[in-house]
Formats: structure tokens, sequence, C-alpha cells
């Protein structure tokens, strides 16, 4: 963590320094003022804060030069910058905007955003947990991705969102630092036995360089306006609506991305692949779209989720973990003989 940051910090325990911000950015009218201050969800990478004034409620979001979970790790920290200059692309697409927050406002100098309050909303990372129930949100979720990359966006819409910095950081977690052995992250620690059945993986020379070359085509540019990190924490539901959140992580790559994100977290939630013909049916891919390279894509996530920092809450015994580790391979090194 940074010895001094030449801009404020928000703290969820200084409630009258962000009353103070608030108004002195206009947020909060004359006269009204903070009842109830709390986090809004997980917080992994942002401060995330729920303001409630008794007559309204919003989000207040704030990045700063490390991740909110894992303080040690630095992260680029313009990146709410990034989820705001999302937000505003897609704001005329209301096929996109109308299952994401509408941004607010923005505060480029202190790297805070407004969002509105989506309400009372969970998370879907309990699906990893919840047995083989079938996922319903799944048609919607396939729809809006297709929405998303189906739509154009202009070429300064697609510099401003290259996030290059962001897909550095994410470059090195997900296609490299698993893959180290002596990373210092301590396997046993997570689920007894698991360094003994990672070793196999983290030591197949044909995986590692399948991998390293998937990490290469992430970092290039591509056509599509990617969500960038399209998981079950990404997804929120409310009584009514299933909403999507967090892009942050966004860039202009390639569709088999954000495809392969999806399809790695239902094989880590236990789901079949035959779920993946549901996905492609609804999300219609393209003659261009390469299906291989998409579960490709999968096999390196389910991967960096079993044997990376970014842990995810699978009460899965070190047998579940072993056969996801081998579904990992055969996706990367020979998609075609798991999905023709």
């Amino acid at each position: 963590m940074p010895d001094s940051i030449p801009y404020m910090l928000l703290s969820i325990d200084r409630h009258q320094e962000i009353d103070a911000y608030l108004h002195d950015r206009n947020w909060l009218e004359p006269g009204e003022s903070i009842r109830r201050l709390g986090s809004a969800g997980e917080g992994n990478m942002n401060l995330t804060l729920r303001v409630d004034t008794g007559q309204r409620s919003f989000i207040v979001k704030q990045s700063r030069p490390w991740v909110e979970k894992y303080p040690a790790i630095p992260a680029p920290e313009n990146r709410v910058l990034m989820e705001a200059a999302f937000y505003r692309a897609v704001a005329s697409s209301a096929r996109i905007a109308d299952q994401m927050p509408h941004l607010l406002d923005c505060d480029e100098q202190n790297f805070v955003v407004l969002l509105e309050d989506l309400g009372e909303t969970a998370d879907f990372t309990s699906i990893y947990n919840d047995g083989d129930a079938a996922f319903e949100p799944l048609v919607e979720l396939a729809q809006w991705l297709a929405a998303l990359h189906g739509t154009d966006f202009g070429a300064l819409t697609k510099e401003r969102l290259e996030n290059l910095p962001m897909r550095q950081l994410n470059h090195e977690h997900l296609y490299r630092f698993p893959l180290q052995a002596d990373n210092g992250l301590d396997l046993d620690a997570i689920t007894p036995g698991l360094k003994r059945v990672a070793e196999p993986l983290q030591g197949d020379e044909a995986y590692r360089r399948a991998i390293a070359e998937l990490g290469e085509l992430y970092l290039q540019n591509g056509p599509c306006l990617l969500h960038g990190d399209f998981y079950p924490g990404s997804w929120v539901r409310s009584a009514d609506d299933i909403w999507v959140i967090d892009p942050e992580f966004c860039f202009f790559g390639p569709a088999e991305f954000d495809l392969g994100i999806l399809i790695g977290h239902l094989l880590l939630a236990g789901r079949p692949l035959a779920l993946i013909e549901t996905i492609f049916a609804h999300y219609r891919p393209g003659s261009s779209f390469r299906c291989d390279l998409a579960l490709r894509f999968a096999g390196m996530e389910i991967m960096r989720r079993m044997i990376g920092v970014a842990q995810l809450p699978i009460a899965a015994d070190l047998e579940r973990k072993e056969w996801l580790l081998t579904t990992s391979r055969d996706l990367v090194l020979a998609p075609d003989s798991l999905y023709g």
C-alpha cells in the first residue's frame, strides 16, 4: 500500500468526512445528510458503499492503487473510471444499459463514481454449492452478452476502453501466477493435498504453452466490447430482475473470452457441458466465432480459480478439484474431444 495518496481516500468508518465530501460534490442536497452508511457487496476490487439518506439511497464506489480485498496487490487506480466509461458507452443501448446500474456521476480526480442503488440484491455465487439445480438466468445472460458483443462502437470508445493496465494486472493472475509452482500461495491451506494434484498441471509444458498463447491473445485488442469478468459475482438478482455489474475489467477483445468465463463458471458450479448448447443457442455466435477458443478460455478460468489467488466459495473436496484441473487440461489442449 503506498505511503501517501495525493487524493481523498474514503472510508466506511469516516461518516462525517464522507458526508462533507458528498455535499462538496453536490451529490447531497442542502439539508440532506447520511442516515446509514454501509458496505455494498463484497467489494473485492474496490471500496463500495451504500449511502442512505432516508429519502433515497445510492452507491459510492472508489478505486484505489491496490485491490480492496488484497491490499498487498497493486492495481490501476483509475479502474473505476473505466467502469464509468463503459456505462457511458452502452447508455444509448437500452438492451444493455437497462440490465445494469445507471451511472449518476463521476469524480475523476478522486476516482469515485456515483451509481444507482439496485436495492436488495444477491449475487449468484450460491450456484457453486446448490447441486445441479437449473440455472434459469442463463438464457437472459447469454442474450445480454450477444447484445453487448454485437454493438458497434466508435474509434474514440475503443481507445478509451483499451484498459491495458487492468488487462496486464489480470494477465498475471489468469495466465502466469497460478502455474508458477514457487508463487508462495499455500494451496494445501486451501484444500489439503491441492499442491500435489496441481503439480502435474504446473509442470505440463504443453499446457503451459497453450495458456501462454491464450494470455497473448488476451493482451491483444479485438473487435468486441467485453464485460471482462462475466462470472456469478458480477450477476445479481432482485425480486424480479437480473442485473450485470462491475465492468471494470472491460476491454475490446475476442467475444470468446466472455463466453469462456461464463462456461468455465458453469462447470465450476457442477453444471453439465450440455449447457453449452443452451448458451450458444441464445447467444447465436457469428461465423467467425470459435467455439474451441471459448472452451480454451473456460479451461484457463477453471485452472486459475482452483490454484490462483481469486478463490471461489466452492465446497469441493480434493477429488472434485482434481477432476476440475483435469477438465481444465482437456479444455485447453483438446476442447473438441469434450465438445464437438
